[in-house]
């Protein structure tokens, strides 16, 4: 067994000091003790947290880096101009290059504090639509990819059959993502043994892209595939997705979803930017997972997601890095909180009366993580996945508690993490994942090549 003994450890029933871990070769917790002495073969250190979960992630957008930050020819830069650019980049990536853009991504993730991701996978065809002979071709790829890192994968396959709500055909960059319910399901039937190659955390779900890209027969046909397994889906995230749903069904999308599907714990809804209050308590109270992707959804201009409102009714929700721009886990939350105070122009929005915002933001977001990735982490104790994150205090050891927490969240970020678990394996030390440099190295090699073509 690997042993780990922290300063102070956040602990279900709250802070400890001189806290003793052990965990079990499977990578589970066997036992923890506060106020104990330190074991000559651990790893000591300073301030130990459960590690987040990342419920939402596009691995090959991280290579877009930098390429749509520049404003378009058009009057209103928005997501839908990003897209297009999107589509022209996908277009151009070989699977090999997807799979150590993937490795470099996931790598990132553990060094800012994710032991796990739920990666929302549609990239699925060759340019242009062509199928690969292996249809799991590039779900293998982000598998591997997993592999390599250690980090804790939930693999959604992503179906994405048509070009918008009124079910017009794909067209462009969105052939890469293509599939009819039967290609989509016999893909589905290899998930389970792709999984089942890779460590004992690993999991799978299936995840409809949105109502934009899947009919409403489609829709309640996958809602049947696995009925045990996470289902994840992008929805409510624009305006204009909310015109068309109305035009075309008659209601809004949440409205709809809710009105027409067993929305429940097995859910997770991406985004639900744009939702009218009463939808808004309707999906706090199915017990789905609000998947919050905040710096995203800053970037892309998306709008606020009602924070206040939904917490305020017992909502659960987690946190994705979404289309990888920047990597953090405690700057998806920063950046959660900070919109709620600008829309509000008040402060500390989302904490109860007398709480600390950090305090209360990490631990929902461990709970609803966990939830939406199936996976049994969010808590150090016995049982768990050791999904672990060390967090050196520096300028701040003087602070206990939530405040120490806060710190981390509101004054330090990816910086402060020197050490991550997933799983028990120890993939970030000092700072660093252990894999950092052969990783980095055919990263750089692969987007020279990749602009090359670009």
């Amino acid at each position: 067994m690997a042993a780990i003994f922290a300063n102070r450890a956040l602990l279900p029933q709250g802070w400890a000091e001189n806290v003793s871990v052990r965990v079990g070769d499977d990578g589970r917790i066997v036992t923890v003790a506060a106020n104990a002495q330190p074991e000559a073969d651990a790893s000591h250190v300073d301030l130990l947290v459960p590690a987040l979960a990342n419920l939402h992630s596009h691995t090959f957008q991280r290579a877009m880096a930098g390429l749509t930050e520049a404003r378009g020819p058009s009057e209103r830069d928005s997501f839908w101009t990003w897209r297009e650019v999107m589509y022209r980049f996908l277009d151009v990536l070989t699977p090999d290059e997807i799979e150590t853009i993937a490795a470099f991504a996931f790598m990132e993730m553990q060094e800012a504090g994710f032991a796990a991701v739920a990666e929302f996978h549609y990239l699925h065809n060759a340019p242009g639509g062509a199928r690969y002979d292996d249809p799991a071709e590039l779900s293998l790829r982000i598998a591997s990819a997993s592999n390599e890192t250690g980090i804790g994968l939930t693999l959604l396959p992503v179906h994405y059959a048509q070009g918008g709500v009124d079910g017009r055909p794909l067209a462009g960059g969105q052939l890469r993502f293509r599939n009819d319910r039967d290609s989509f399901e016999t893909l589905v039937e290899r998930v389970p043994g792709i999984v089942g190659n890779l460590r004992a955390d690993a999991n799978w779900g299936v995840a409809p892209h949105s109502l934009r890209a899947v009919g409403r027969d489609d829709l309640r046909a996958l809602a049947g595939i696995a009925p045990d397994r996470p289902m994840h889906m992008h929805i409510a995230e624009q305006e204009k997705e909310i015109d068309e749903t109305l035009a075309v069904f008659g209601a809004r999308p949440m409205e709809w979803l809710l009105g027409e599907h067993d929305v429940s714990r097995r859910w997770c809804l991406i985004h639900c930017t744009h939702m009218t209050p009463d939808e808004t308590i309707r999906l706090a109270a199915s017990g789905a997972v609000a998947g919050l992707c905040p710096v995203t959804e800053a970037n892309l201009g998306d709008g606020i997601f009602d924070g206040a409102r939904y917490l305020g009714e017992g909502g659960r929700f987690g946190v994705g890095s979404d289309s990888n721009i920047r990597i953090s886990a405690v700057e998806e939350l920063r950046q959660f909180e900070y919109s709620q105070r600008l829309r509000d122009r008040l402060r500390v929005v989302l904490a109860e009366p007398g709480q600390s915002a950090g305090r209360r933001l990490y631990g929902k977001a461990l709970q609803g993580g966990a939830q939406a990735l199936g996976r049994e982490s969010g808590a150090i104790e016995a049982g768990k996945w050791a999904d672990l994150v060390a967090v050196e205090s520096g300028p701040f050891a003087a602070l206990s508690g939530d405040a120490a927490l806060d710190a981390w969240m509101f004054s330090s970020g990816n910086a402060a993490v020197t050490d991550l678990w997933s799983a028990g394996r120890h993939s970030v030390r000092q700072g660093r994942h252990v894999a950092r440099d052969p990783i980095a190295a055919r990263y750089r090699a692969a987007l020279a090549a990749i602009m090359g073509r670009f």
